[in-house]
């Protein structure tokens, strides 16, 4: 019997070990995720203020290392998850699918050309963006799914101040 309470004892010390070390990787998952959205939303901060300069001054004021870190770098087409992620951050709006898949045939035409089904992969990268918490979605009163980019809007001036 002393064998089975020796064993039974050294099963619990290790139980109470493994529960130690999932609660230390857990607390230290949750606090890497906060950084991580925490990153995003400055990420996305920063790019939106680039963006809105290059609109007011043209894009020939950026290096072609910003071009290309903003996705937008001339002679190469941008990936659909670097193509979705432009047009959430440069809209105003909340976008339907159909709304995204209409921009990202303006703005980068033979992207979803070569896509089988582009519908779909657009859908998997909203959701995607969605799961990263780079964007959020919802259902509008009408029951329309709709997505935005999670960054705080840039302060619009009323109209009657302008």
């Amino acid at each position: 019997m002393s064998t089975t309470n020796g064993n039974h004892d050294s099963r619990q010390t290790a139980d109470v070990h493994v529960q130690e070390v999932i609660r230390a990787a857990e607390s230290e998952l949750v606090t890497l995720l906060e950084q991580r959205s925490n990153l995003m939303k400055r990420i996305t901060r920063i790019k939106r203020t680039v963006v809105g300069l290059a609109k007011m001054f043209g894009d020939d004021v950026l290096s072609e290392d910003l071009l290309s870190l903003l996705g937008r770098k001339s002679g190469r087409e941008s990936g659909i998850t670097e193509a979705c992620r432009a047009v959430l951050v440069e809209s105003v709006t909340t976008l339907t699918l159909r709304q995204v898949c209409e921009q990202l045939g303006r703005k980068f035409p033979r992207l979803l050309e070569r896509n089988k089904n582009p519908v779909a992969s657009v859908s998997t990268v909203l959701r995607r963006l969605v799961g990263y918490e780079e964007a959020k979605t919802f259902l509008t009163h009408d029951g329309k799914r709709v997505w935005e980019w999670v960054a705080e809007r840039p302060s619009r001036v009323p109209a009657e101040k302008r």
